[in-house]
C-alpha cells in the first residue's frame, strides 16, 4: 500500500499532461497524499504498508517499499506537508499550467519514493526521478539568471549522483549480499579496508546533493532562480535525501566513516561559519534564504559526526533523533520562508533588501508569518528548530568524559556561533523588509490572500506543534526498527 504514496502524484501528473484541470488535479492528489501521510502515523507498522516485487534477478533488485523505521515515517510526513503546501501556494505562469503542476507532483513523488524505498537501487532511482523536473522547472520557468542556475545545478548534481552511484555499487559488491534490500545489506559485513574508500565516495556523492562545503555553490543561485514550489520541495525535502542516506548506510561503513571524521568536522564547520558569514553579506532575500539553507546543513552534519565519533546509535542515542528532528524542522521552516519570500516578490516586484521596507504596515499577516518562520530558523524556543538544534548540541557532548575536548566537542562549541550568525542575518532581513517607513513598492501592498494563508498556516502549525511538544515527533523514532511486514514480504518475493 505504501506505493500509493508515489502512484497518486505520478498518476495525477500523467492526468494533467493528458488534459485534466492542472491545479485542481494537483490539489486533489497532494491532498490525498497528505491525508494518507497523516493517517499512517497511527498505523505505520501495519503489514499493509509493505510491498516487495522482484523486478530483476541478477542483480537481485526489488521494488520494495514501506516504513522501514520511524525515520522513514518522519521524512514522509515532511514530504507530504511540503508537497501539499507547494501545490497550494504555487501560481503557474499563464499557458504553462501542465508543465508547472505535473513537475511539482513528480518532484514530490520522487522524494516520497526515496524515503519509502527499502531497496537501495530504488532509493537512488526515485531521487533521480525528482531531479529531472527540478532542472526543467528552473531552466524553463525560473526567474533571473535561470539558465545559468539550471546548468550549474544540473552539472553539480549529475556529478554528485554519478559519484554516489559508484559508491553504492561498490558497497553492494563489497557486502556480498545477493540483493539490494536494506535488511540484507545492513546484515552483511564489509572489509574495513574497503569501507574507507566506500565512505569517501558516499560522503562526496551525498555531500554534493546536500550542498556540503565545498560542493555548495549551486544551491543558493538555484533556489533563487527556481519557482517557489521547486525551492520549497528541493531545499525542504530533497536535500534531506543525502543526510537520510548517510544515516541509513552508516552501520555498513562505520569504520570507514571514522577515517574521515576529521574532514567531516572541518567541512561542516565551513558550512556553519563560512557560509554563515556569506549569508550575512547577501543583498537579496532569496539568496539569503538559499545560503541559510546551506548553512543549516552543517548542524545536521554535526549530529552525524557525533554518531560517527561515538561508533553507533547505541553509544550515542541522541545523535539520530537530533538529526531527524532538525531535518524535519529545517524542511518545514525553509519551505515556509521560500513560500513567503515569493509572496513578497509577487506583491512588491522585488526581493532586493535595499528596495524594501515597512511591509508590516500594509501586510501584517505576511509580516507575522515571516517573522515566525524566521524565528524558527534562528532557533527560538517554542519552535521546532530549537528542539532540533538543542538535541544536536547535546549529541556532541553525549560521550564527553570530562578529559579534554575531542573534535566533535570543539566543533559543537564553534557551531554555537552559528546561532549568533543566523540571528544577525535573519533579524537584519526582517527589519529591512518589514520594519521602518514604507517605500513606494510597499505602500499599497495587499496582505496575504486566503490561498496563501492556508499553506503558510499549515507549515507554521507544524513548527509550533513540534516546537511545543517535540515528543510528538521523537516518539515516532522510538518504535521497533523495522515494520513487521518488510522482512516477511521480501522472503515471500524471493520464493
Amino acid at each position: 500500500m505504501s506505493i500509493i504514496f508515489v502512484l497518486i502524484p505520478i498518476l495525477a501528473a500523467i492526468a494533467i499532461l493528458c488534459g485534466c484541470k492542472a491545479r485542481l488535479t494537483a490539489l486533489i492528489a497532494s491532498g490525498l497524499t497528505l491525508t494518507l501521510g497523516l493517517g499512517s502515523v497511527f498505523c505505520w507498522k501495519a503489514d499493509v504498508w509493505s510491498v516487495t516485487l522482484q523486478v530483476l534477478s541478477k542483480p537481485s533488485i526489488h521494488l520494495a517499499m514501506g516504513f522501514y523505521d520511524g525515520m522513514s515515517l518522519v521524512m514522509v510526513l515532511l514530504s507530504v506537508l511540503v508537497l501539499f503546501t507547494a501545490v497550494s501556494a504555487g501560481k503557474a505562469p499563464e499557458g504553462r499550467e501542465k508543465l508547472y503542476y505535473s513537475s511539482i507532483l513528480l518532484i514530490g513523488a520522487g522524494g516520497l519514493g526515496a524515503f519509502l524505498s527499502t531497496d537501495l537501487f530504488f532509493f537512488y532511482a526515485f531521487h533521480e526521478l525528482a531531479l529531472i523536473p527540478t532542472f526543467l522547472m528552473i531552466g524553463m520557468l525560473g526567474t533571473g539568471e535561470r539558465k545559468e542556475a539550471a546548468w550549474k545545478i544540473t552539472i553539480y548534481l549529475a556529478l554528485g549522483s554519478i559519484i554516489l552511484l559508484a559508491g553504492l555499487i561498490w558497497l553492494v559488491s563489497a557486502s556480498g549480499s545477493d540483493t539490494w534490500l536494506f535488511k540484507d545489506l545492513l546484515a552483511s559485513n564489509i572489509d574495513p579496508k574497503a569501507q574507507t574508500g566506500i565512505a569517501a565516495l558516499l560522503i562526496v556523492g551525498f555531500g554534493v546533493l546536500i550542498s556540503l562545503f565545498p560542493f555548495h555553490s549551486w544551491a543558493a543561485p538555484a533556489y533563487a532562480a527556481a519557482p517557489a514550489p521547486v525551492a520549497m520541495l528541493h531545499a525542504g525535502v530533497l536535500k534531506k535525501f543525502g543526510l537520510f542516506g548517510l544515516i541509513r548506510l552508516y552501520p555498513m561503513v562505520s569504520s570507514g566513516m571514522q577515517d574521515w571524521l576529521g574532514w567531516l568536522i572541518v567541512l561542516l564547520l565551513c558550512n556553519i561559519l563560512w557560509v554563515g558569514f556569506v549569508t550575512i553579506n547577501q543583498k537579496r532575500l532569496d539568496m539569503m534564504l538559499g545560503n541559510s539553507s546551506v548553512m543549516h546543513m552543517g548542524y545536521i552534519f554535526l549530529a552525524f559526526a557525533a554518531l560517527v565519533q561515538a561508533g553507533g546509535a547505541e553509544a550515542n542515542p541522541i545523535a539520530i533523533p537530533a538529526a531527524v528532528t532538525l531535518m524535519f524542522a529545517h524542511g518545514i521552516s525553509i519551505a515556509l520562508l521560500f513560500l513567503l519570500s515569493d509572496v513578497v516578490r509577487q506583491k512588491t516586484g522585488t526581493v532586493e533588501l535595499a528596495e524594501l521596507g515597512g511591509l508590516a504596515k500594509s501586510a501584517p499577516r505576511l509580516a507575522f508569518l515571516f517573522g515566525l518562520a524566521g524565528m524558527a530558523s534562528i532557533g527560538l524556543p517554542g519552535l521546532a528548530n530549537f528542539s532540533g538544534e538543542v538535541l544536536v548540541f547535546l549529541s556532541g557532548f553525549e560521550n564527553y568524559k570530562g578529559e579534554g575536548f575531542g573534535g566533535v566537542q570543539v566543533a559543537t562549541i564553534l557551531a554555537l556561533w552559528g546561532v549568533v550568525i543566523s540571528a544577525v542575518y535573519m533579524l537584519r532581513a526582517y527589519r529591512q523588509t518589514f520594519q521602518g517607513p514604507a517605500v513606494s513598492v510597499t505602500e499599497s501592498t495587499k496582505d496575504l490572500k486566503l490561498s496563501d494563508q492556508i499553506p503558510a498556516v499549515i507549515l507554521a502549525a507544524a513548527l509550533l506543534v513540534v516546537g511545543l511538544y517535540p515528543n510528538s515527533l521523537l516518539s515516532l523514532l522510538k518504535k521497533p526498527p523495522c515494520c513487521s511486514g518488510c522482512d516477511q514480504s521480501a522472503e515471500q518475493a524471493e520464493q
